[in-house]
């Protein structure tokens, strides 16, 4: 009999999976994909040669993780490649503010009136970042906080909206950039605890950076197998698993899937039933023949680019999906270009591109011409530079990771308190009513992302019920 049995080869899935071998526990894993990766992967989805990655890419999250740092993933192939830029933000009048590695270059480029006020919002948690971070990304019970009195304060200036966050500032150009990390998350900006999603966001860029994993996402997910295998671990592919009875015996079993999809594997009936999902997207991966045409310089270097002329019209687009069950006439892009920092993604002279929009969870409309004439306002020419496209809106992205239900990449609203208590209002969220069944997806806390604190949480949980049968 196996100590522990994995469903699902995501990132989170991959970590747990470790943590537990690690600690001299057997493990196996079954993914119903023929490859490993989840979130994390990276396939030909246009034409030869041109490597994209169908939902992450930039991994400012990855690169800070907690669990992540504590492996010896660079020994099995993974290796952070870093833009001249971590993000840059775009405005109409070819002007753009940019998230530095560092604090001084990103508050000048609010302007005078706002420098002051980023550097005071952020300096004071950088020198504890990585206790910060190890704090916020293990919550809740899975260890005491390292530094109570700088989470409590991070607290204070995190959990209310980040439409609060913003008002320290005058300017547009702080307050659209900020709203636009917010939205990362697809998240009303006026939600409960969004504020610390930005300062999470910016604190990570000016740590560590938003790299790019060199040869696609498909590397991080490839680099913890790779250490499982070395661990003794056992990895099945192409293994749909639709009940318990399809599994191996074993003292414990782990899902990386969806709240619903874990009831209904483990007949746990009603267990999730209040369980919300969030707005999907509808993302576009792109083969160009030659850079984004950017007006703004800052872009031209920038792994990540987020497009939105002023936090109102993110704000605007955030609700249209979520509240408003309507595609936003103007969405909110995130775009990130591989290629600007790694020429093996592309055939030379090449690049690879991606960018997504938010939409109504389930929606099975065409995004594309909306999408592009957004690109276009800050990139003119740029229909001109595509050789190939590749879409996929909320039915598609279901269809390729179970998880992303009705399209959300979060595979769960984290709207209000669903962003802290998540996939249930419990002190044990790894947990489900099954003594020997455990959950440790993006469902579950810290939350959505490739850092893989998820499954490294949820492995504290199973060890410990294991240590104690």
């Amino acid at each position: 009999m196996l100590d522990a049995v994995v469903v699902g080869a995501g990132p989170n899935g991959l970590t747990a999976a470790v943590e537990l071998a690690r600690r001299g526990f057997s493990v196996a894993v079954f993914e119903a994909r023929d490859t490993v990766g989840g979130g994390a992967r990276t396939e030909e989805l246009t034409l030869p040669g041109f490597r994209h990655d169908p939902c992450s890419a930039a991994h400012p999250l990855g690169v800070n993780s907690p669990a992540f740092r504590a492996l010896p993933l660079e020994r099995h192939g993974l290796r952070w490649l870093h833009p001249e830029l971590p993000m840059a933000h775009p405005f109409p009048d070819g002007t753009a503010a940019v998230l530095a590695r560092s604090v001084a270059e990103t508050a000048a480029s609010f302007g005078p009136r706002d420098a002051g006020a980023y550097r005071r919002l952020v300096e004071p948690f950088l020198p504890r970042w990585d206790t910060l971070a190890r704090d916020f990304m293990s919550l809740p019970l899975t260890a005491l906080p390292r530094d109570p009195v700088t989470l409590a304060h991070f607290g204070l200036a995190g959990l209310p909206p980040a439409t609060w966050l913003m008002r320290r500032f005058h300017d547009e150009r702080a307050k659209t950039l900020l709203a636009g990390l917010v939205a990362h998350v697809m998240s009303p900006l006026n939600g409960l605890a969004t504020g610390a999603i930005g300062l999470v966001f910016a604190l990570a860029a000016h740590a560590r950076g938003w790299p790019l994993a060199r040869g696609g996402s498909q590397a991080i997910s490839d680099a913890l197998a790779g250490y499982l295998t070395e661990l003794g671990g056992a990895i099945h592919t192409d293994y749909e698993v639709k009940r318990l009875d399809d599994l191996p015996p074993a003292r414990a079993y782990v899902f990386d899937t969806s709240p619903t999809a874990l009831a209904r594997i483990a007949g746990l009936g009603r267990y999730y039933e209040g369980y919300r999902y969030g707005p999907g997207v509808f993302k576009i991966d792109y083969a160009l023949d030659g850079p984004v045409p950017w007006t703004a310089e800052a872009p031209r270097v920038a792994g990540t680019v987020q497009i939105g002329a002023d936090s109102t019209e993110i704000g605007a687009a955030l609700n249209a999906a979520a509240r408003e069950g309507r595609a936003p006439d103007r969405p909110f892009l995130i775009t990130v270009q591989p290629s600007v920092v790694d020429p093996s993604r592309a055939p030379a002279g090449r690049h690879v591109f991606w960018a997504y929009g938010h939409v109504p969870n389930g929606w099975t409309g065409d995004l594309t011409d909306a999408i592009e004439r957004q690109l276009e306002r800050y990139a003119p020419g740029f229909r001109d530079r595509v050789l190939a496209r590749a879409t996929a809106g909320p039915p598609e992205l279901a269809a390729r990771d179970a998880n992303y239900v009705g399209g959300d990449i979060a595979t769960g609203s984290v709207a209000g308190l669903r962003l802290l208590l998540r996939p249930r209002p419990t002190l044990f969220p790894y947990h489900t009513r099954h003594p020997a069944v455990f959950i440790c997806s993006s469902a579950t806390p810290p939350g959505p992302g490739v850092h893989g604190m998820s499954g490294h949480n949820a492995a504290k949980a199973v060890w410990r019920r294991l240590r104690q049968t």
